[in-house]
């Protein structure tokens, strides 16, 4: 599977089969220009949208006809199976922020958790979650876990490669803490230099590593 980041927590998932998948896309601009990636252009044929926000479910202007997901359950995107589970925005069951869905992507052996704005270290839902190889995990903090709760996060989950996402950039002026908060102290922290690394089954590490990207947006 292909895996690029495009900014704050919309990635493009390249499947073995070609089945392209956006997960939670951004509104350019949103929130007084909080968020300002840039458009998304990338063709595909299926979106996730962890939770109702306009900084992660604006499919409004995604090229071509997509079918979204929305929520808990598992469905067939081309050859990837996706699965939802329900967890929450904050640490209050949903009582400050809302809901939230962590989407789960199986791919000829590699299976991939994104956790949209995961608001809380999902012990409830670990067990229901599975074995998770590549994990796309909020870090910032402020507005869902910060680093702590994100490492905490890594190892209940057992994840083999972390890839971090909605934390500060140059197109973020949110309260949320950059990535080095998270990556700080860490082994195994690895900086692609580019947007997109494609991972196979393979192709894991041995030890839990970090990868960060650089944004494509």
């Amino acid at each position: 599977m292909r895996v690029k980041w495009l900014g704050h927590s919309a990635f493009l998932l390249t499947a073995t089969d070609g089945t392209r998948i956006v997960t939670d896309p951004y509104k350019p601009g949103c929130f007084n220009c909080a968020v300002n990636y840039g458009p998304i252009r990338e063709a595909a044929g299926f979106v996730t949208v962890s939770h109702n926000h306009l900084d992660h479910n604006y499919v409004a202007d995604l090229p071509g006809k997509l079918r979204a997901f929305r929520s808990a359950g598992e469905r067939k995107a081309g050859g990837v199976t996706v699965t939802g589970f329900d967890c929450f925005h904050d640490e209050n069951s949903g009582r400050d922020r809302g809901a939230n869905v962590i989407f789960a992507f199986e791919d000829v052996g590699l299976r991939l958790a994104h956790c949209g704005d995961l608001g809380h270290v999902p012990t409830a839902q670990a067990q229901a979650i599975g074995r998770v190889d590549v994990l796309l995990l909020p870090v910032g903090g402020h507005f869902t876990i910060g680093p702590n709760e994100a490492h905490e996060t890594m190892r209940l989950l057992g994840a083999r490669v972390t890839i971090p996402m909605h934390f500060k950039t140059s197109k973020t002026d949110m309260p949320i803490a950059g990535v080095e908060e998270f990556h700080k102290g860490q082994g195994n922290v690895k900086r692609a230099g580019k947007s997109e690394v494609e991972l196979t089954p393979s192709m894991l590490p041995d030890a839990p590593t970090i990868i960060v990207l650089e944004h494509a947006l």
